[in-house]
């Protein structure tokens, strides 16, 4: 196919491919614990049912121990030809506060006639969607092999897929690879991410007292588990907003960050707030430790009684520079917290979920037909940059496969919400990043 055949195809699969997006965003495909497992099945099925669509002759879900089914896909490379395989992930992050919501989050809504809100828009379902909307442009005549493999329980379980594809590694051998779960930091602007921070989490909790106490009676001298654990929290940061865990020193991103007022618009800072660390905004965000508590099991204000608590718990996330270990700096924080415990609390950790950074090679063939793939269908050349968050397979595809090239790329953007209410993709953003993908493919088939 020609380039211009290749952009006609994609072009007209698009209001297919927005349809396919809102049913797959209307499943609410919550993969951690306490949520229903039949809507993450349901999104398998869907998932299974699209790449069907795209013309893959054999697809099928493989089960994951401990963990939801992995869809997977493959059509044998012509004569010659390399193989690339294609990664995604059909799980969502929890919808958190409806109240904070300008739409239903599992209802998906599309605004001026370019958003389509809704939880997983972005993350990661459009990279689902432009994976089978580049496929359906070469209506089953693929000029590579490929290989796609989907995965349900990205958000939460840490490394349970990486441990099933180091049993079997001929499954997803492949020459390139394409993990469409990142995104460029600005609509339009293309872009390749070169290094993910790695990933920790664990929960902590305090216990002070074989029960709660009245605090008319007893406060003033009963230890308060809650107040213990928020004062263990604090002393995660100094007053700066810098770490200060001792072992977990600053970073340097050696490339082009965004400018701190580009970075406050994108998050959402409100006036008069100051950001928080010290360094660039890249070296903060791409190239050093970041902590943050994501939840508290506390008594919440509505239902709060005037006892002295307990036991109180909280959820601490750890984001890892590339090439630290992730398994290693969460023993140092939770060290840390054990240490700078008041009044001989009880202290516990458990709960531990893992995955590790990735750092890109000088790049290669497959990179050299990407970025001429982006460029024409972008308008410009991509750019490198980091991303602050983790994706857990990609770490154990590089240690498996040194010799494959790893690309990240995706429809999500600094301005998507992924992980906050208000999830949204930019469809223009992804008729873009599918018109790469498949520009890319055929490109890198002739090489």
């Amino acid at each position: 196919m020609t380039p211009d055949q290749i952009e006609a195809a994609v072009a007209a699969s698009m209001p297919q491919a927005v349809d396919d997006l809102k049913r797959l965003v209307a499943i609410p495909s919550v993969a951690f614990p306490g949520h229903p497992s039949e809507p993450v099945l349901a999104a398998a099925a869907a998932t299974e049912e699209l790449l069907r669509s795209a013309g893959l002759p054999h697809v099928r879900q493989i089960e994951v121990e401990d963990s939801y089914p992995a869809v997977f896909a493959e059509a044998p490379a012509p004569p010659g030809a390399p193989t690339v395989l294609l990664y995604a992930h059909y799980d969502v992050q929890p919808a958190g506060d409806l109240a904070l919501w300008r739409t239903p989050p599992f209802e998906p809504t599309l605004v001026d006639d370019r958003h389509l809100y809704g939880r997983g828009a972005a993350d990661d379902k459009s990279g689902i969607i432009s994976h089978v909307t580049a496929l359906r442009a070469f209506q089953g005549r693929f000029p590579v092999g490929v290989k796609v493999i989907i995965e349900g329980q990205e958000e939460y379980a840490g490394e349970r897929l990486e441990r099933f594809i180091e049993r079997d590694p001929d499954l997803v051998r492949a020459d390139a690879i394409v993990v469409a779960d990142t995104g460029n930091q600005r609509v339009g602007e293309p872009a390749v991410t070169t290094s993910l921070r790695g990933f920790g989490a664990f929960t902590v909790e305090v216990r002070t007292l074989k029960e709660s106490v009245h605090s008319g009676q007893f406060g003033g001298a009963a230890p308060d588990a809650l107040a213990a654990l928020l004062r263990m929290l604090a002393a995660l940061h100094d007053d700066n907003g810098d770490v200060r865990v001792p072992g977990l020193p600053r970073g340097v991103f050696l490339g082009t960050g965004p400018t701190e007022e580009e970075f406050r618009e994108a998050a959402g800072v409100l006036d008069g707030v100051s950001l928080v660390g010290s360094g660039t905004i890249a070296d903060r965000l791409w190239a050093s430790y970041a902590i943050t508590v994501t939840g508290l099991d506390v008594p919440s204000v509505n239902g709060a009684v005037n006892a002295v608590q307990a036991a109180a718990r909280a959820r601490v996330t750890v984001r890892v520079p590339p090439a630290a270990d992730p398994k290693t700096t969460v023993d140092t924080v939770a060290d840390f917290l054990r240490q700078v415990a008041p009044w001989g609390v009880q202290v516990s950790i458990g709960d531990l979920s893992l995955g590790s950074g990735f750092l890109a090679g000088t790049g290669g063939s497959a990179r050299a037909a990407l970025d001429r793939a982006m460029e024409r269908a972008f308008g410009r050349p991509p750019v490198d940059i980091g991303a602050g968050g983790s994706i857990p397979l990609v770490s154990t595809l590089a240690r498996l496969f040194p010799a494959a090239e790893i690309l990240l790329f995706g429809a999500e953007d600094d301005g998507a919400s992924i992980h906050a209410p208000n999830e949204r993709v930019d469809l223009d953003e992804l008729r873009r990043v599918a018109t790469a993908e498949a520009l890319f493919l055929q490109e890198y088939a002739t090489l």
